[in-house]
C-alpha cells in the first residue's frame, strides 16, 4: 500500500501545518485543498500566508473530487458534518482519512459515514497563530499522531501514512495506544484551552498565576474522572508531566479558543466542555467546571455578536 495523493480539507490553524509541506514534496498534481464556494474563491485570489509566504494551493471542489489516497480533515468541529459530506466524491475503496481536528468523537461520526477501514485515529499537538489568513508557528514544532487504536505492530495502512509523513518531512508519532493519547490531548485542551478562553489570558499566566492552575487542573480532573470511568487510564503523574509542558510553550501564546474569541468567531466549546458536561450526566460524574466553562464562554460568544448593546 502506497500513498501518491493527498486531499486537505480545512486550510486553518492545522491544515497549514500539512499543506506548504505536501505540495512542495508531491507537487500540485497529487495535492489538493477541497474548498467550494467563497472560501474556493478567497483561497485561489489570496491564499494564506504561512510563516511569511503566500500559498495559492491547488483547490478541488467537492463537486469534482475524485478518488484520493488520503484525506487529512482538518476542519473545526462546527464544520465537521459538512466536511463529512464534502469528502464523499474522494473516497475510494483504499482511501484512508485522519481527522486532525480536536475532541474524541469526530473519528466516530466520520467512520460512521465511511466505515472503520477508510479511518485511523489521529490528532495534533501544536501551538499556531492564525489570524487574517496569516500563520505563524515552527514546523517542527509540533506532531501529527496516528495510528490504530492500538499499535503494538504496525498495520499496512499506517506504515503507509508513516512514509508518506517522512517523505514530506512532517513530524510525526504513532502512539501504542492512540485512545489515551487522544484523550490525554484533550484534557489538556479543556483544562488550558478553556481556562484561557474564559478569563482572557495567555498560557504565560498558568506560570504566574496559583489561581488560574487551579481551575486549570480542576478542569482536567473532571475529564480524568470520566476517562477513567469509560477505562481509560489518565493519571496525575500525566498531569504534572502537562506542567512542564506548559512551562516550554511561549509565554504569550493564545489557544484556540481565545483566538476564535478575538476574532469574534464561534468556539469549539460545545465539543470540549459541551462534551465534557453530557458525559458527565451519562456517567453520573460531576462536572461543574465544565459547566461554567460551557456557560460563560457562550455569554462571551453572545457578547461578541452584540446581544449586550442597546
Amino acid at each position: 500500500m502506497k500513498i501518491n495523493n493527498v486531499a486537505l480539507i480545512g486550510l486553518g490553524a492545522m491544515g497549514v501545518f500539512f499543506a506548504p509541506r505536501m505540495e512542495e514534496h508531491l507537487g500540485r498534481d497529487r495535492f489538493c485543498v477541497i474548498a467550494d464556494g467563497k472560501r474556493k474563491e478567497r483561497l485561489e485570489t489570496i491564499g494564506v500566508t504561512v510563516n511569511g509566504v503566500n500559498y495559492k494551493f491547488p483547490i478541488c471542489s467537492p463537486a469534482k473530487g475524485r478518488e484520493t489516497d488520503l484525506i487529512i480533515m482538518a476542519v473545526k468541529d462546527m464544520a465537521l458534518d459538512q466536511a463529512i459530506a464534502d469528502i464523499k466524491n474522494f473516497v475510494g475503496p483504499n482511501t484512508q482519512i485522519l481527522c486532525v481536528m480536536n475532541g474524541v468523537e469526530s473519528e466516530e461520526r466520520v467512520a460512521a459515514v465511511y466505515g472503520w477501514d477508510h479511518v485511523l485515529y489521529s490528532y495534533m499537538r501544536i501551538s499556531i497563530a492564525l489570524r487574517d489568513g496569516k500563520a505563524d508557528f515552527d514546523p517542527d514544532g509540533g506532531k501529527i499522531y496516528f495510528g490504530e487504536k492500538k499499535n503494538e505492530t504496525l498495520t499496512k495502512r499506517v506504515r503507509a501514512i508513516k512514509d508518506l509523513m517522512e517523505y514530506c518531512k512532517i513530524p510525526y508519532n504513532i502512539q501504542e495506544d492512540m485512545v489515551r493519547g487522544l484523550w490525554y490531548k484533550f484534557m489538556c485542551n479543556v483544562g488550558e484551552n478553556l481556562t484561557c478562553a474564559l478569563l482572557g489570558i495567555c498560557y504565560g499566566a498558568f506560570r504566574k498565576s496559583s489561581h488560574a492552575n487551579e481551575i486549570r487542573i480542576a478542569g482536567m480532573k473532571e475529564v480524568q474522572a470520566i476517562a477513567n470511568a469509560k477505562g481509560i487510564q489518565l493519571t496525575d503523574e500525566d498531569m504534572e508531566r502537562q506542567n512542564q509542558t506548559i512551562n516550554r510553550i511561549a509565554f504569550y501564546n493564545r489557544p484556540s479558543t481565545l483566538q476564535d474569541l478575538d476574532s469574534h468567531k464561534k468556539t469549539e466549546v460545545e465539543m470540549f466542555a459541551g462534551t465534557v458536561v453530557r458525559l458527565g450526566k451519562e456517567l453520573g460524574i460531576p462536572t461543574p467546571v465544565a459547566w461554567m466553562y460551557y456557560q460563560g464562554i457562550k455569554v462571551l460568544e453572545e457578547k461578541n455578536a452584540g446581544l449586550f448593546e442597546e
